[in-house]
């Protein structure tokens, strides 16, 4: 099963963060990021995900994001989204207790963190019973309040005894086997379609292939989309607007343009400019998203990869 996500989180930087170890999980969809309360809570209405990776103590107060979101989701909505707390603050873990979040994920996050996520997931919902973990029976109600995690120590304990008590590489190996295992079984695979965008004007509905694009670059109100042919479409939509429907491989390097790293032949960071493969097309990059040039060099040596 997939599980698209929305991230909602004032610091972009945590986002990509957030977003670069999700990727690496094939269950898991991104589907936008918003970094304020009201833009996060437009994005879950209009999409309805699966999952939320919520922030609840920002860094900019003015972001308004708090565990207030949970509540308002219940006046719109007749099932709640899975919720996963990221943030660095240990001592909102009791209160995020009460509002029956799925997880609480302690900033930076770790690889480790979501496969443990998706493990409880899997085991709430009932998913595969290879991630079934066996309940104590309890006798008496009471004993099921009392076992409730009364401190932000005993709700990571809880977390902790919901896998097998290894050392950290046997746990990974072990998780990430069961997880490829489950993938494995699936009766019907899941064909990813290629994204393909329609650019829409007045009855004239062009097709593109996201696969063919290799930037986007604002003009005014309107985005010029530059495929790998040296064509060139407008689209009546802002880059801003992109930003937040495009995933990977397009990133965001400047304020006028949005990049599809597979099109990137040479990064030149002295002089802050990305070369586009088969051009002679320089593009800026901006040192307010330098984080993001950082994300795509470590993306590449990621893969396969010989740097000499």
């Amino acid at each position: 099963m997939n599980y698209p996500y929305i991230i909602i989180d004032d610091d972009q930087e945590s986002v990509l963060k957030t977003k670069a170890i999700a990727d690496g999980f094939s269950e898991l969809v991104f589907v936008a990021s918003a970094n304020n309360y009201t833009d996060g809570l437009n994005l879950i209405l209009e999409h309805t995900p699966k999952l939320i990776f919520l922030e609840i103590d920002p860094v900019n107060k003015e972001s308004n994001l708090s565990l207030a979101l949970i509540n308002e989701l219940y006046r719109y909505l007749k099932v709640i989204p899975k919720i996963i707390i990221t943030t660095t603050q240990k001592d909102l873990a009791f209160e995020a207790i009460q509002y029956e979040v799925a997880d609480y994920m302690l900033k930076p996050l770790a690889r480790i963190d979501f496969i443990k996520s998706i493990l409880k997931i899997k085991k709430a919902i009932g998913e595969d019973a290879v991630f079934m973990v066996q309940k104590p029976t309890f006798n008496d109600p009471q004993e099921i309040i009392e076992e409730q995690p009364q401190s932000t120590d005993d709700f990571q304990e809880s977390i902790e005894e919901e896998v097998p008590v290894l050392d950290e590489d046997e746990t990974l190996e072990l998780l990430e086997k069961q997880i490829t295992e489950t993938l494995v079984q699936q009766v019907v695979p899941i064909t990813e379609q290629p994204l393909l965008l329609c650019i829409k004007s007045y009855g004239d509905y062009r097709y593109i292939d996201a696969n063919d694009i290799c930037y986007f670059q604002a003009d005014n109100n309107s985005t010029d989309i530059h495929l790998n042919s040296g064509e060139m479409v407008t689209a009546f939509k802002t880059l801003k607007h992109f930003e937040g429907i495009l995933s990977s491989p397009f990133t965001r390097i400047h304020n006028s343009y949005i990049v599809n790293r597979n099109y990137i032949s040479r990064i030149h960071t002295g002089n802050a400019v990305c070369y586009i493969k088969n051009t002679t097309t320089k593009i800026p990059f901006s040192k307010s998203y330098k984080e993001n040039i950082d994300l795509i060099i470590s993306d590449f040596a990621n893969g396969n990869y010989l740097e000499i």
